[in-house]
């Protein structure tokens, strides 16, 4: 006893882990057991009350054996009848325990099929919350460059803070140096008028005083420096050349302008220019050339030469006919001799900074108007390259500059929407007129001026009330305008591809439309003329070929083909009616006559 007793607590040593795995052990058998019995619940209750019901049947079979003699052959009987209830009862349970057990493989085969469904859902499960994981990720590095792009964001706000204050500030020192140049300007006219005028007081004394001395001095005359002398037809008249007289001195010359002082001194006096005048004394005197009674209709060109080096925009010739202007995107105006049915080079006007886009000569063909797209209008002396006057203002490039009726002024229109009309003497805006459309063409009448615009309307202004007295619609886009030698007739070219001719006493009343086939409009610029008998229209096309249509009969009179492999974007009529010149994108000019 005393061994076993020493040999327990050893065993008890060890006893902790048995126990803890027999435990573990147990609580599985349960769990399998509780597992078990729910799946096979019916089937295990079907079997009990069949065992319980076969454990009857076997207690009463061995007590009816045991007592035989008890009840007889009548409780014998009783017995297998009841005994052959029984295995009927035994055969029905068995067809029910078969029947569950098919219920119970069918119950197997669903649980197998929802396993897998399981294990596919969690598999689905883990793809899923790693999408999540990539996702999340995604979203993380999407939320730090945004955090940068936020950053990047910010300084761009700050830098464009910075530049619009710089802006404005340069906006400010802009407006500040425009009005100190402008005051400067009025100085700087200010003091060129005073001097002028105090020239004009010492021209003025000098002439005074230089009559004065004139009239107070004898001056001797040498008969033979004087006017011839008569001849003598009689001995008296020849007594009269030896008479004493001859040694007299008259006191006068006739009129005393033969000498030189003063012939020089009243020169300067009635020569003198004022101001900014642009007009020399040469130029007033020349006098327009007559009127054109019948223009000739072209057939033939004369001569082709490439005249600019890039696409030439414009084309006027000189109300003498004997001199053609021509300007393009090279920034230069060219001149052109015409004689004999020729173009030959004359001089090229610099000075402009952008393409020439409209020209135009005055009444004596001594000054030249150019518009240009540097937003300024430029005036040259014929036989002068630089500009005389520079006209600034217009905020977009000057589409038309035209003279006026008025020696001294001109006329311009620019994209803008604005028009305007110059003093050449002062070199300044007189009157400007805000219409709010692009201005394409201007031309000026006796009394308004008339001006074409990119809305489909001609607007005609009074000049001495600056007001829009008639507006006419056209059927698109102005391109040119032009006025016919007479001021009666005026021609728009429209961008629907064609030309439409009005009654400037009537206007809108009487008003003729011309088309062909094949004519089209090139651009937004294309130029067209009215002949100088105001007979015939022509214009360029966009196929390169030049169009001349009868007024009279409405109908197209001649097309001109081949020379312009290009657009053709201005022509013009020489004012003897004897050539047309056409030019274009290809940098070519081209003189047309029927010679």
């Amino acid at each position: 006893m005393s061994e076993l007793s020493s040999r327990c607590p050893a065993a008890g040593g060890g006893g902790v882990a048995s126990e803890t795995w027999k435990r573990h052990i147990v609580r599985q058998l349960k769990n399998r057991d509780l597992i078990q019995y729910a799946t096979f619940r019916d089937l295990i209750g079907f079997y009990t009350r069949l065992l319980e019901k076969t454990s009857l049947t076997k207690g009463i079979m061995g007590g009816s054996i045991r007592n035989p003699s008890s009840d007889g052959s009548g409780s014998i009987s009783h017995l297998l009848h009841r005994n052959d209830q029984l295995k009927k009862s035994m055969g029905e349970l068995a067809y029910q325990v078969v029947e569950l057990q098919q219920e119970v493989k069918v119950k197997d085969c669903v649980l197998e099929q929802q396993r897998v469904r399981l294990s596919e859902e969690e598999r689905g499960r883990a793809g899923l919350f790693e999408i999540r994981q990539e996702l999340q990720g995604r979203v993380e590095q999407v939320q730090e460059d945004n955090r940068a792009l936020k950053i990047e964001y910010d300084a761009l706000l700050e830098r464009l803070r910075g530049v619009e204050a710089k802006h404005r500030l340069e906006k400010v020192k802009e407006g500040h140096l425009l009005e100190d140049m402008i005051q400067l300007k009025r100085q700087a006219a200010a003091h060129m008028n005073n001097r002028n005028e105090r020239r004009s007081r010492a021209r003025e004394a000098k002439l005074q005083r230089e009559a004065q001395a004139a009239a107070g001095s004898k001056v001797a005359v040498d008969s033979s420096s004087s006017a011839p002398a008569s001849r003598c037809t009689s001995p008296k008249e020849n007594s009269c050349s030896n008479s004493p007289e001859k040694g007299r001195a008259r006191l006068f010359r006739s009129a005393s302008v033969s000498s030189p002082r003063i012939f020089t001194s009243m020169k300067e006096l009635f020569g003198k220019r004022r101001g900014y005048s642009v007009c020399s004394l040469e130029e007033e005197l020349m006098c327009p050339s007559g009127i054109c009674l019948s223009a000739r209709v072209p057939a033939r060109a004369l001569q082709v030469l490439e005249a600019h080096e890039q696409d030439i925009n414009a084309v006027r010739f000189s109300s003498s006919s004997d001199l053609l202007a021509t300007g393009g995107t090279d920034r230069v105006i060219k001149l052109w001799n015409v004689r004999e049915g020729s173009l030959t080079h004359r001089a090229t006007l610099d000075g402009s900074r952008g393409g020439i886009t409209c020209i135009d000569f005055n009444s004596t063909g001594w000054r030249i108007l150019a518009a240009s797209y540097d937003n300024s209008a430029l005036l040259w002396q014929r036989d002068e390259s630089i500009p005389k006057v520079t006209l600034t203002g217009h905020s977009r490039k000057v589409t038309a500059a035209r003279f006026s009726s008025s020696p001294h002024q001109v006329l311009t229109g620019s994209a803008d929407g604005t028009i305007r009309l110059w003093d050449l003497n002062r070199a300044a805006c007189v009157q400007e007129v805000k219409v709010g459309s692009y201005c394409s063409d201007v031309v000026c009448s006796h009394t308004c001026i008339i001006s074409g615009h990119y809305d489909c309307k001609i607007r005609v202004w009074d000049t001495r009330m600056v007001s829009c007295v008639e507006e006419l619609p056209a059927q698109g886009k102005i391109t040119s305008l032009d006025i016919s030698c007479d001021h009666r007739q005026l021609l728009s070219c429209c961008r629907d591809d064609s030309l439409q001719l009005m009654e400037l006493r009537e206007w809108s009343k009487v008003r003729t439309c011309f088309r062909a086939e094949g004519f089209k409009c090139f651009s937004d610029c294309t130029k067209a003329v009215i002949s100088p008998d105001g007979g015939f229209l022509t214009a360029g096309s966009a196929d390169g070929a030049v169009y001349i249509w009868n007024v009279s009969t409405g109908n197209l009179e001649t097309r001109l083909p081949d020379k312009h492999s290009s657009p053709i974007s201005a022509v013009s009529w020489s004012p003897s009616g004897e050539y047309v010149v056409s030019v274009g994108k290809n940098r070519l000019a081209v003189l047309w006559s029927d010679i």
